[in-house]
């Protein structure tokens, strides 16, 4: 009965009055075991499209496909809504192997969604469900995967091999600015070039919205004039005539033939290009992803001593929690190392020994 992809069902897909908030279609075979199909209102007991559409809006879209696709995956299963503690706590319990901690805990979260959303009440604060949770995690809880960061160190090497061709000119920017700005891999696939601002010190770029401002505060990111060869101030202008770009994306996609597209370059993308540069300096590609750009950043900056306020005024971050977790290995030998100078024996002390 387990199933674990997002693809649907075959039975043929139709969009259901209980999910116009996803936008996504749910077999037509699954809400049979759902109750409240027959109800033309989908979020506390609203109808008025309009206000639908702002629900909708309050939550990013890409976090919309993925509640959709886990609660796709619970409904084929056999899972139901509105559905009894125990039928989610055997979801849990089937798939405890098979998924990792971190997706199970998202899949419930969709559950539960669900239900909010529709007034039922929550299965997902029982005690049945919670004691589940807690006893995967004890008995199948493992660490979660963290990229390699891509450090200050390491970009000297890849810039060298990069040469004057359009891909190895855009690479080249890519990698920089993406490191300087400590950007996340959707926030440089999305960088349009009237965002961004000459400075005498270097350029800003003012994100509008990102992972953790969805309200659209916006951020504007310093990248600064360094000079060099890893400058990435130089690099962008460098790119910018390569590419001929004025207006739209500023990193797009790049022919066979050399031809800079008109598409946005995917986020997707970003994460090859990171492994791919990676690779060529001797790293295990497997260890990078686009994300390594950002926590390079972090990592680095711990290593050169930034303050933390001073580091998440770059990357964005509110807690200082959340910024402790990018920064690598910086810490882990540098606090307990002056421990072991208290046990090396002073010259004078080694001397009166060889005396004696």
């Amino acid at each position: 009965m387990s199933v674990d992809t997002c693809t649907a069902p075959t039975a043929p897909t139709v969009i259901t009055r209980d999910n116009l908030h996803l936008s996504n279609p749910i077999s037509a075979r699954l809400p049979t075991a759902r109750a409240n199909d027959s109800i033309p209102l989908c979020v506390h007991d609203c109808a008025d499209p309009k206000v639908l559409e702002f629900i909708a809006a309050a939550t990013s879209a890409s976090t919309l496909r993925a509640y959709a696709c886990d609660l796709k995956h619970y409904l084929a299963w056999g899972g139901s809504i509105p559905a009894e503690p125990i039928v989610v706590s055997q979801y849990i319990a089937v798939h405890a192997k098979m998924l990792s901690m971190a997706t199970l805990a998202r899949r419930v979260v969709a559950i539960r969604r669900e239900h909010t959303l529709r007034s039922l009440p929550d299965p997902t604060k029982s005690q049945l469900v919670r004691l589940t949770l807690r006893g995967v995690r004890r008995v199948h809880g493992r660490p979660q995967r963290r990229v390699a960061p891509l450090k200050a160190e390491h970009l000297p090497t890849i810039v060298s091999l990069l040469g004057p061709s359009v891909r190895d000119v855009r690479d080249r920017a890519l990698l920089l600015v993406g490191f300087a700005g400590a950007f996340r891999r959707s926030e440089l696939s999305a960088i349009e070039c009237h965002w961004i601002e000459r400075t005498e010190q270097g350029v800003v770029i003012a994100l509008p919205r990102s992972k953790t401002d969805q309200e659209g505060k916006g951020r504007r990111i310093a990248i600064p004039r360094i000079g060099g060869p890893i400058c990435p101030v130089t690099a962008l202008d460098a790119w910018l005539r390569a590419s001929r770009i004025a207006d739209g994306s500023l990193f797009r996609p790049i022919s066979k033939t050399g031809k800079v597209l008109e598409d946005r370059l995917s986020a997707s993308a970003v994460a090859t290009i990171v492994k791919q540069r990676a690779a060529q300096i001797g790293l295990d590609p497997q260890r990078y992803s686009g994300h390594s750009l950002r926590a390079g950043f972090a990592t680095s900056a711990a290593a050169a001593e930034l303050p933390v306020w001073k580091i998440k005024g770059q990357t964005g971050h509110a807690s200082d929690a959340v910024v402790a977790c990018y920064i690598r290995e910086v810490d882990l030998f540098e606090a307990i190392t002056p421990l072991w100078s208290l046990s090396k024996p002073n010259a004078h002390a080694l001397k009166s020994c060889q005396i004696e």
